[in-house]
């Protein structure tokens, strides 16, 4: 039916690809292991891509150009599903270890690059594989209560109810009214005082059951509320929020230092007359011959690469310089309630920002210590 350009039934293609994934198993001393389809393209078609890249000029331009439209592609795919994928994931992780191979394979050899070099750029690779390995830890999780993750499992329907993004400010006990239904939403009532000061209220998440503090948020695609929720990231497969957030600064910035010193030393191994600024876009023996082509090909992959994540690492150093994280600047931009500053790249909301020394100071002292259970919490 697909092939003949007919309609197909809602959740055919999923379930086929559930069944193919089910089916398609790597033997396993304790079984057979069970393979996620997200993780394959990645691994195949980048070598392809790359390798055809390496044969013609237009061939490369045509692949580098694609690529990221691709991946934007599948993003947009996936955000607006809500689904999460480990295709991103894979995509980074892969594209780290197929770039040193190359390094290693067609660039080292070539006499240019010394031991130190070398040493360097693997530690550099080392510790930023680190702080990604502590930021795909605990972003910050609040604990569900038992009674409730127990009644969500009996009560609740397969969809759950959508609540709002913000939360619904208040929360019900045993002696209070329950929350009404109104419009399909569950709803609960405050029970804070007046005078509390609007920046340290707390809310209500229908989602989990539970109290949030502020500036925690309920991720749709993890399930969970975390503390000072910032974003869901792709490429971690994970949320960036209270705890992680150090480490997924640091991942950033020792990916940033780590290739932009492997493209330096690869162009200067390629294009020795020039500078690296210069031969990334005229290299004229770059395509002499195979082994110069591939190595140039890769140089202009990674420099895509880190300028996205260059963009998105400025992006979080802006938004920490003024306190605010990615969920406030776009539920603020949805209220209509922050100013956009720097040509838009951050958008203040004036509600936490303190200066710039004390906002960094907050962001640096982030998980020192253990978040303190109230006393509802514990009840």
């Amino acid at each position: 039916r697909w092939l003949t350009c007919k309609s197909l039934p809602p959740g055919a293609l999923e379930r086929i690809a559930d069944t193919v994934a089910d089916r398609v198993r790597v033997p396993w001393f304790a079984g057979a292991v069970k393979i996620n389809v997200s993780l394959v393209p990645p691994l195949v078609l980048l070598p392809v891509f790359l390798h055809v890249a390496a044969l013609h000029f237009l061939l490369g331009l045509v692949i580098l150009t694609s690529l990221p439209v691709v991946v934007l592609w599948y993003y947009y795919l996936t955000h607006r599903r809500k689904e999460r994928t480990l295709f991103f994931l894979s995509l980074g992780l892969f594209s780290l270890g197929y770039m040193y191979y190359v390094f290693l394979q067609e660039v080292v050899p070539r006499g240019h690059v010394g031991y130190s070099q070398v040493v360097a750029l693997t530690c550099g690779l080392i510790l930023m594989l680190a702080a990604l390995s502590r930021a795909k830890k605990d972003p910050g999780y609040l604990p569900v209560p038992a009674s409730n993750e127990k009644s969500s499992h009996q009560a609740l329907p397969n969809k759950s109810v959508r609540g709002s993004s913000n939360g619904l400010h208040g929360f019900t006990t045993s002696g209070a009214a329950p929350g009404r239904a109104v419009n399909g939403e569950a709803k609960a009532y405050s029970r804070m005082s007046a005078e509390e000061p609007e920046g340290l209220k707390k809310d209500w998440c229908t989602k989990c059951q539970l109290v949030r503090p502020a500036r925690a948020g309920h991720c749709r695609l993890c399930g969970r509320c975390v503390r000072r929720l910032d974003h869901h990231c792709v490429w971690i497969n994970s949320c960036v929020g209270e705890q992680n957030h150090q480490a997924f600064i640091l991942a950033l910035l020792f990916f940033m230092l780590t290739s932009v010193y492997g493209i330096t030393l690869t162009l200067h191994t390629i294009c020795k007359s020039r500078t690296p600024f210069v031969a990334l876009f005229y290299c004229p023996g770059a395509y002499s011959d195979y082994s110069s082509a591939l190595s140039f090909t890769c140089v202009w992959y990674c420099a895509i690469v880190t300028a996205g994540m260059g963009y998105i690492l400025l992006i979080q150093l802006l938004n920490i310089s003024y306190n605010v994280t990615e969920r406030e600047a776009r539920l603020a931009l949805r209220d209509n309630t922050g100013r956009r500053l720097l040509g838009g790249l951050v958008i203040d909301t004036g509600q936490y920002n303190r200066g710039f020394l004390c906002n960094w100071g907050h962001f640096l002292s982030l998980g020192s210590s253990p978040p303190q259970r109230s006393a509802e919490d514990i009840v």
